[in-house]
């Protein structure tokens, strides 16, 4: 979930390359949207988006989760900060990955660890 089109395309297709089957959401509110009807193994959300930011995604999940198991959510933000962060973690992210610090290679590294 990424409202950067660049971002989301390059994500995407690193993945789908990669043998995952990729859905995407260009906001948080059709993020969340997705995310209630459940059946993801991983959820990679942004924080600062239009409609609905990712904290505020978090936020609606930990008091009303789907029905429909969904693996973990890891924030995948340029955002830096640890009061962002710690909140993203109280809301139930399992895991924070700064955008800056990690090329597109090592994110999908980084999916394949977790998803093992």
């Amino acid at each position: 979930i990424d409202d950067d089109p660049y971002l989301r395309d390059v994500y995407k297709e690193v993945l789908t390359d990669a043998g995952y089957k990729v859905d995407v959401a260009s906001n948080g509110q059709e993020g969340l949207t997705k995310i209630l009807m459940g059946g993801y193994d991983l959820i990679l959300l942004d924080i600062m988006m239009p409609k609905m930011d990712g904290l505020k995604v978090l936020e609606i999940l930990k008091d009303k989760p789907p029905n429909t198991y969904n693996g973990p959510i890891f924030v995948l933000s340029v955002l830096n900060q640890d009061d962002i962060i710690k909140k993203a973690m109280d809301l139930g992210a399992k895991g924070y990955i700064v955008k800056s610090d990690l090329t597109p290679d090592q994110v999908l590294n980084k999916i394949s660890e977790i998803l093992r």
